[in-house]
């Protein structure tokens, strides 16, 4: 089973990649583009790995399986956790990314960090309020727990700043645990290759400059 699911994940469709991800190439020069290049990167990240890990596990079962109530509302679920994990990641790797040159105190670091985190929760209101077993305070509370241990100068960066979403991935995707067990691995490590393109997308993109300009220049961001 482990080498038919390696195989699944190499030969899932393209358009998979394009979805729920608006092709915009501007700059990320200000508060409010960074916030939504989070929240919309976050949540395709989210879907993509999910609904990638369902249908290589399940195979020719995956559409009959959105008919059982139950699993929809497991999907529902997963899909809030897993978001909320890849929305964490996002918002530190981006503004620790954006910001690592820039002369910006670090209590404005943590500020817009968690002001991106909480525009994305704010984005999904709706979907978050149908998810049974999903907290936004909760998630919020785990978040500021989280970004109260970030080291902006010397701790970890780039891609080893994704750490919640790999777990969140593993743990939420809504497989009998006797049958995933095998699968922690390759499950990990295809959320970790996605968030690549991400990076990539970011770093084409970025002015940190115009952001820190930005930042200094408003009030301090509200939701």
């Amino acid at each position: 089973m482990i080498g038919a699911l390696k195989q699944a994940w190499e030969f899932l469709p393209e358009f998979l990649a394009r979805l729920s991800v608006r092709r915009d190439s501007g700059p990320i020069d200000g508060v409010e583009v960074l916030s939504a290049f989070v929240s919309t990167r976050a949540a395709f990240i989210a879907q993509k790995t999910l609904y990638g890990y369902l249908k290589a596990r399940m195979g020719t079962r995956y559409p009959s399986m959105f008919e059982d109530d139950v699993f929809v509302t497991s999907i529902d679920i997963a899909k809030m956790h897993i978001f909320a994990a890849c929305l964490s990641d996002l918002s530190i790797f981006a503004v620790s990314r954006a910001l690592r040159d820039e002369p910006v105190e670090e209590p404005l670091l943590r500020q817009l960090t968690l002001h991106c985190f909480q525009h994305g929760l704010a984005e999904n209101r709706a979907q978050a309020d149908r998810a049974e077993d999903f907290s936004i305070p909760d998630s919020l509370a785990a978040f500021e727990r989280r970004l109260a241990f970030v080291d902006w100068r010397s701790g970890p960066s780039g891609a080893d700043l994704f750490t919640a979403s790999p777990k969140a991935l593993f743990e939420w995707a809504p497989i009998a645990p006797r049958l995933k067990k095998d699968d922690k691995d390759i499950v990990e490590n295809s959320i970790r290759f996605a968030w690549r393109d991400i990076r990539a997308q970011f770093d084409k993109r970025i002015d940190g400059g115009a952001l820190a300009a930005n930042l200094r220049d408003q009030s301090p961001p509200q939701n």
